[in-house]
C-alpha cells in the first residue's frame, strides 16, 4: 500500500477508535470524569499531615507545673487531649485498645525534682501500628521536653546572674530553616502529581489493552489483520486517540490540582506536554502489548493490573526511591511512571528547565520505543 494509502488507513482506524468511544457512555465517563473525581478523593486522602493526634495524659503529679506541661503539649496542632486520668495503667490501656493513638504520663514528684534541679523524665507510650503517626509524635514530644529543659535552664541562669548581680551569659544556637518549592510542607501539593501520573498509567493502559482485547474477543481484529494495513499503521491508528484523550485528562488532572489542591504551575507548560507525550507513548504503548499478548479482555485486564501495581510501588510515588533496598533501586529505572512523577514535581514545584529533566525524558522516549516495536512484533506474530 502506498503512502496516501497509507494515511487513509491510518485515519480511518483513528475515526473508528474515536466513534467506538464515542458510542461508549460508560468509557467516555470512564476516561474523562473518572480522573477527576479520582484525583479529588486520592488528593483529599493520601495525606500524610499528622495533625490533632489524640492523646491521653496520665498526670499523676497533680501540680501546677504539671498541668502547665499538660496545656502547653496540647495547645497547638499536633496533640488534642482525648482524655485525662491519674491511673498510667489506665493510660496504658486506652493505647492498647486502641481507644488513642498516644498517652503522656507525667510522674509524681515532677514538680519537686525540677524545682531542685533533678533530672525526670516523662514517660510517651505510642502506637507503633501507624510508623509515621508514631514517629512523628515522638519527635514532636522529644522537641517540647529539650525546649522546655533549655527554658527552665535559661531562667535559672538568669536569677543565679541577677544574685551575682551580673548580666546574665547565655549562649544559645538558633536553627532558621528555609524551605524551598513547599514552605508549608503540605504533603498534597507534593502527592498530587504523583496521585496525576498514577491516573493516566491506570486509566489508558487498561482502556488501551482492554479495547485490543474486545476486538479479539469479537473477531474484527482478525478481520482488519487480513487487510494490507501495516502493522505499525494499525498500532497507530489505535493507540494515537487513546493518546489524544490521555493529554486531555492531564491538562484537566493539573487544572484541577491547581485549583482544589493549590499546586502551583511554575514551570513552563510546553515541558508537561512533552513530558505528557512521552509519557502515554510509553503507557499506550504498554497497553498495546499487554492486549496483543492477551486473549480476552478478562485476561487484559488481570495482566494490566499485575503491571500496574508494580509500577506504582516503585515509582517513587510514595516512597522515594533512595528509600528502596539497593538491590530494588536500578529495576525502578525501567519504570515509566517514576520518570514522570519526577518531571511533574520538577516542573510543577521547582520549575525546572528542559536540562534540569532531559535525562527522564530520554529515558521516557527509550522506554516508550521499545514497548511500541514489541506491541508491532506481536502483531506481526499475529499475522503469521
Amino acid at each position: 500500500m502506498n503512502a496516501p494509502g497509507q494515511l487513509a488507513a491510518l485515519r480511518s482506524m483513528m475515526l473508528k477508535e474515536v466513534r467506538q468511544t464515542v458510542r461508549d457512555p460508560r468509557l467516555a465517563v470512564m476516561l474523562v470524569v473518572g480522573p477527576l473525581l479520582q484525583l479529588t478523593l486520592l488528593g483529599f486522602a493520601v495525606n500524610l499531615d499528622i495533625e490533632h493526634v489524640p492523646t491521653v495524659v496520665a498526670d499523676q503529679d497533680r501540680s501546677a507545673e504539671s498541668r502547665a506541661m499538660v496545656r502547653e503539649i496540647t495547645a497547638g496542632d499536633a496533640f488534642d487531649l482525648a482524655f485525662a486520668t491519674p491511673d498510667a495503667e489506665h493510660a496504658m490501656a486506652a493505647v492498647t485498645h486502641g481507644e488513642a493513638p498516644v498517652a503522656l504520663i507525667l510522674p509524681r514528684g515532677l514538680a519537686e525534682d525540677l524545682d531542685s534541679g533533678k533530672a525526670t523524665a516523662l514517660q510517651v507510650l505510642v502506637d507503633g501500628g501507624e510508623p509515621n503517626r508514631a514517629v512523628i509524635a515522638q519527635n514532636a514530644l522529644s522537641a517540647y521536653a529539650i525546649g522546655h529543659s533549655l527554658q527552665l535552664a535559661r531562667q535559672r541562669l538568669s536569677a543565679r546572674a541577677a544574685a551575682l548581680e551580673r548580666a546574665p551569659r547565655l549562649p544559645t544556637t538558633t536553627v532558621v530553616p528555609r524551605v524551598f518549592y513547599n514552605p508549608t510542607l503540605d504533603s498534597q501539593i507534593y502527592f498530587v502529581p504523583g496521585v496525576a501520573a498514577t491516573l493516566l498509567m491506570t486509566i489508558i493502559l487498561a482502556v488501551t489493552a482492554m479495547g485490543i482485547a474486545r476486538e479479539k474477543e469479537v473477531g474484527t481484529l482478525e478481520q482488519v489483520l487480513v487487510t494490507p494495513i501495516a502493522p505499525s499503521i494499525l498500532v497507530l491508528g489505535k493507540s494515537l486517540p487513546y493518546a489524544g484523550l490521555g493529554l486531555l485528562d492531564l491538562a484537566l488532572v493539573i487544572t484541577a490540582g491547581a485549583v482544589v489542591f493549590d499546586v502551583p504551575l511554575r514551570g513552563p507548560l510546553s515541558l508537561l506536554a512533552l513530558g505528557g507525550v512521552l509519557y502515554l507513548l510509553s503507557t499506550v504503548g504498554l497497553g498495546l502489548l499487554v492486549g496483543t499478548l492477551a486473549r480476552t479482555q478478562q485476561q487484559a485486564f488481570m495482566i494490566a493490573f499485575m503491571v500496574i501495581l508494580p509500577a506504582i510501588i516503585l515509582s517513587g510515588f510514595m516512597t522515594p526511591v533512595a528509600n528502596m533496598p539497593p538491590w530494588l533501586q536500578p529495576f525502578t529505572a525501567f519504570d515509566p511512571m517514576r520518570h514522570f512523577v519526577e518531571i511533574l514535581r520538577a516542573v510543577l514545584l521547582k520549575g525546572a528547565t528542559f536540562t534540569d529533566i532531559a535525562p527522564q525524558l530520554t529515558a521516557l522516549a527509550g522506554i516508550g520505543t521499545v514497548l511500541f516495536a514489541s506491541a508491532i512484533r506481536s502483531l506481526h506474530r499475529s499475522l503469521a
